[in-house]
């Protein structure tokens, strides 16, 4: 149960319902007991009739919470605020146990406060990781506590945990732990830099390493600590022994044969290669590295390294050894038979009486079970068990970060999503088909993004997706948002195949943007919360923007896709074409046009509905029919001797190209046909070239090499660039319609046609002309030696029986009169 559940007053009662681990409490506005439930009384240790008074509940609450409690309580009955802490309760019994007390208050019909409601849940049975995994690290056997002192403190410092080798080493009269702060165990003289590191750490959320400390016991102490739910986990280590020896260490002194640590001596050579040799090994070494020492004398100790050792450890090794000074990392090691393992290793330079260097000493632990305990403590820190997606401690340090709460703030969207209905399939099939169902639900949502971008569970059927504009993946937000989301409502859509059922189910998902303007990770789930809930007021199975403007845009763009995808289903769909004319008036050929008109719509234009396919994805069934269209009518012309000159231009979108089946299809669309491939011409826009030039143009010489001819279209308004243009294997360049509008009239213009007409003279291509409506025009463009037209003076695009008609009627000579005056599409 997240914070938003508690201010549902009927969530409590079901949560109470489907839980033996929560218990339920009411009080009247005078704290008077009127509801203690037996779960309550369970988790005190009582009988199911226990019915505490006011005070001996809150005696059951450890020492160092029940203040904060009573606090909290109060603030509830008096000023209406609701409270979600987690705290320490003792049985009758004495039994101590994590639990989470939930609390909100009871108002009457006119809102006034008449009590107070909760629930007491214990943390531990459900399996939260976040708040919990200091009772974890206890179940998880010897690992952590195996001769290691182990405790961990909360974001005030306080230590909430410690195992018995903890109480050994800092509290040798018996003292308690609990509850102190971890700081105030060591000499003054260290204590106030001590708390400046703890304090830096908490709040940054980042790794803690300090070495020799003097601690009040009277030895010295190496700490360590990682982040750790909302405080930090921390491992001691009495080095006092190693401060010592290091002190008197001289070379090949007899004790080092026998201890427990790895141990390395290197005679005093320059770190750089060939590097220092090795002259003495311990048996340590040889036990657990599994060289003799007679393989390793004389070696560099590089022969331990292997594929993952850190360099940037190594680094830190070599620099500080050029200034002959002590060094410590945890480095990854190979043994002889290849295997890494982890070592805490301490490398010291050791000098003769005359203060000469002679060697380099290095004393390594074997820490590589401490290292994997590390990082399931990591992975229960930060990732749901049951869908291995981030949790929500995981999602809340991203958004941080991409919200910017300490600077620099990313563009990107943030998705809500909530499953419709999930509690009826909970109720209905239980809960282990529940939990399937959310663990394809995970999946499917990873498919849907890309890679670098985050899918977390907040928990029950509540899922997160974030968005981000990296330099290494930019993206318009807005765009990204539409898209992704509408491939959840696809995904999610889809049956689910449980044991035994086919289960159908829908999600609402909410959106908001981030970026343009302050914000915290708080206000966005917020908005994105109160956008899911939009979309379920909406009917379920939709989307809805927090923003109301682009709210309008994301609903238009949305039904405009589901209208273009029943448009495809229903083939409303239909392809016109317009006739391209030689200099003589003769028509050569033709281009296929897309058309769409909307029962209500009317006439949707390309411009219009083709972003739209692209987006969605549809261009690549639309472009595959529409090339198919266009072979089966160059085979039928083919038939006739007055057609079978006749070429078909079919425009290629940018996705429909880079599709990895696209030249397959184009080679099955002409194979199957029987047409000559010379008579299909595939028009490529300028923006194909953007980026993967090298990529590009390997497919267009594929094209090339079976005979299909390649035409540039709108030519001068993209990505032009004459260093490029000699290297593409293409027959034409269409000079764009916005040049030939005011090419009477624009000086600009009208060099620009002409400087693309004399190119194409230069560079051996075929030129065109698309938009020519008038004679002028038309005269014009041939004395810049342009002789190949498309455009309403000669024809606007037509269906294929109005074509065929316009055809037997201008006979070889096409009409030169120009239609009524339009833009054409």
């Amino acid at each position: 149960m997240d914070p938003v559940t508690a201010h549902n007053p009927a969530s409590l009662l079901q949560l109470v319902e489907r839980s033996a681990f929560v218990g339920f409490w009411r009080r009247d506005a005078r704290r008077r007991t009127l509801y203690w439930s037996p779960q309550m009384a369970r988790l005190h240790g009582a009988p199911d009739d226990y019915t505490p008074t006011f005070e001996a509940a809150l005696s059951h609450y450890a020492d160092e919470h029940r203040t904060e409690l009573a606090a909290r309580l109060r603030a509830c009955e008096e000023q209406g605020e609701t409270f979600d802490v987690e705290v320490q309760l003792q049985s009758l019994q004495g039994r101590r146990t994590w639990v989470r007390c939930v609390g909100q208050p009871v108002r009457d019909d006119a809102g006034a406060i008449v009590g107070s409601e909760g629930i007491v849940q214990e943390i531990a049975p459900a399996g939260y990781a976040e708040g919990t995994l200091l009772r974890h690290t206890v179940s998880m056997g010897g690992a952590l506590g195996s001769g290691e002192a182990f405790v961990t403190v909360d974001k005030q410092g306080r230590i909430s945990y410690a195992n018995e080798q903890a109480q050994h080493l800092l509290a040798a009269g018996g003292e308690p732990l609990i509850g102190r702060k971890i700081w105030t165990f060591f000499q003054k003289r260290v204590r106030l830099g001590l708390e400046e590191r703890f304090v830096q750490a908490l709040e940054r959320r980042e790794a803690l390493e300090l070495e020799e400390l003097d601690a009040q016991v009277a030895h010295w102490l190496e700490l360590r600590g990682f982040p750790f739910g909302a405080g930090l986990a921390l491992h001691l280590r009495d080095v006092s022994s190693r401060r010592r020896a290091q002190q008197h260490l001289t070379l090949l002194e007899g004790s080092i044969a026998r201890l427990n640590d790895i141990v390395i001596i290197t005679e005093a050579a320059p770190f750089r290669a060939p590097g220092p040799r090795i002259v003495f090994v311990n048996e340590a070494f040889e036990r657990r590295t599994g060289y003799t020492r007679d393989e390793v004398i004389g070696h560099s100790p590089r022969l331990l390294q292997g594929p993952d050792t850190q360099r940037a450890q190594l680094d830190r090794i070599r620099s500080a050894l050029e200034q002959w000074e002590r060094v410590r990392v945890d480095l990854i090691n190979y043994t002889k038979a290849g295997e890494p393992y982890w070592v805490d290793l301490d490398v010291s330079p050791v000098w003769d009486e005359t203060r000469r260097l002679t060697h380099w000493v290095a004393v390594g632990r074997d820490i590589t079970e401490r290292k994997r305990d590390e990082e399931k403590i990591q992975y229960l820190a930060f990732y749901d068990p049951l869908t291995q997606l981030p949790n929500r401690q995981m999602l809340l340090d991203r958004l941080r970060e991409a919200a910017g709460e300490s600077g620099h703030p990313r563009e990107g969207a943030l998705m809500f999503i909530d499953l419709d209905n999930f509690k009826v399939l909970n109720d209905t099939l239980g809960h282990q088909k529940g939990d399937m169902l959310l663990q394809q639900v995970g999946r499917r949502l990873r498919n849907c993004v890309a890679k670098g971008d985050i899918v977390a569970r907040l928990g029950g059927d509540e899922f997160v997706v974030l968005i981000e504009n990296t330099p290494e993946k930019p993206l318009d937000p807005l765009t990204a948002a539409r898209v992704v989301s509408q491939r959840i409502l696809d995904a999610l859509g889809e049956p689910y195949v449980l044991p035994g059922y086919l289960h159908h189910s829908t999600c609402s998902v909410g959106v908001t943007l981030f970026g343009k303007t302050a914000s915290t990770s708080t206000e966005l789930l917020k908005q994105a919360d109160l956008a899911m809930y939009q979309a379920k007021a909406a009917g379920r199975n939709a989307v809805r923007f927090f923003d109301p403007e682009m709210q309008a845009v994301a609903t238009e763009n949305a039904a405009l896709a589901a209208d273009l995808r029943q448009a495809w289903r229903d083939n409303h769909l239909r392809v016109e074409y317009q006739p391209q004319v030689g200099m003589d008036g003769r028509m050569t050929g033709v281009e296929a046009l897309l058309r769409w008109e909307h029962p209500t719509r009317g006439i949707v234009g390309p411009d219009q509905f083709i972003p739209t396919a692209e987006e969605t994805s549809l261009i690549i069934p639309i472009g595959h029919w529409v090339l198919e269209a266009a072979c089966a009518q160059l085979a039928v012309w083919a038939q006739r001797p007055d057609r079978a000159h006749l070429s078909i231009a079919v425009n290629v979108s940018v996705r429909q190209f880079r599709h990895p089946e696209f030249i397959d299809e184009v080679v099955s669309c002409v194979k199957r046909s029987g047409i000559r491939p010379e008579k299909l011409k595939l028009e490529l826009t300028e923006s194909l070239l953007a980026d993967n030039l090298d990529a590009t143009i390997a497919k267009m010489r594929n094209l090339k090499d079976m005979g299909v001819r390649l035409s540039v279209d709108d030519f001068g308004i993209g990505y032009s660039s004459l260093s490029y243009l000699k290297r593409l294997p293409i027959d034409e360049l269409k000079i764009d319609r916005g040049f030939i509008k005011d090419i009477l009239t624009d000086g600009n213009d009208a060099a620009i046609a002409g400087t693309i007409i004399g190119l194409c003279r230069n560079l051996g291509l075929e030129v065109i002309a698309e938009g020519v409506e008038t004679e002028e025009q038309r005269a014009f463009l041939a004395r810049q030696g342009c002789h190949r037209y498309q455009g309403y003076l000669f024809c606007r695009p037509l269906p294929l029986e109005q074509l065929e008609a316009f055809i037997e009627a201008a006979g070889a000579a096409p009409s030169l009169t120009p239609e009524p005056s339009s833009v054409e599409s």
